[in-house]
Order: C-alpha cells, then sequence, then structure tokens
C-alpha cells in the first residue's frame, strides 16, 4: 500500500475510489433516507440524439438533513439495507424557498 493510500484512510477520505454522483432529493419522506434523482445526458444508439435520463437511488442520511429539492453529493458504499447502497456525503445547494 502506498504513503497516499496510507494517510487517505487515517483521515477517513475514502470517497476518492468510491464512486460518486450528484443529483436532487426526490423525496425525504423516511426515516435516515433519501430518495434522489440522478440525471445524465446519453446519445440515443439509433438516432443521435441526445436524450436525458433519470434514475433514482435510495441514500442513507444519517441526520436527516436533506430536503426535497435539495442538490446532494452521494457515494457509493456497502449494503445498508435492501436498496440502500449509497451515502449523503454533503449538501450542495439548498432547496430555494
Amino acid at each position: 500500500m502506498s504513503a497516499e493510500q496510507q494517510n487517505s484512510e487515517r483521515d477517513g477520505s475514502r470517497t476518492s475510489r468510491c464512486k460518486t454522483e450528484v443529483g436532487l432529493v426526490t423525496s425525504n419522506k423516511m426515516n435516515k433516507t433519501l430518495v434522489v434523482e440522478v440525471s445524465r445526458v446519453a446519445k440515443h444508439p439509433k438516432y443521435g440524439k441526445y436524450v436525458k435520463r433519470n434514475k433514482t437511488y435510495q441514500v442513507h442520511d444519517e441526520n436527516n438533513e436533506g430536503a426535497i429539492g435539495d442538490q446532494v453529493q452521494i457515494a457509493q458504499t456497502r449494503p445498508l439495507s435492501k436498496n440502500k447502497r449509497w451515502r449523503l456525503v454533503k449538501i450542495l445547494k439548498r432547496r430555494e424557498a
């Protein structure tokens, strides 16, 4: 193991090796869980037009910080429940009231 990897593990900043995504919170009705929609743009295989694709993830939110409409960064983690494999890293932008 290199010195950089050892230092990053001591700091607790393992997010560099984990997959991260940015998305919008669509639901916060469950306890300690958010539903986050991640959008991406993909090229249609036949017609070549760019099409918007959405995917929803259930995200672990330990302190119930997220609100509907917030832009958040999430990271992949070990399975936490049947559907939760992502955790909340930070809230990038709060919803405008």
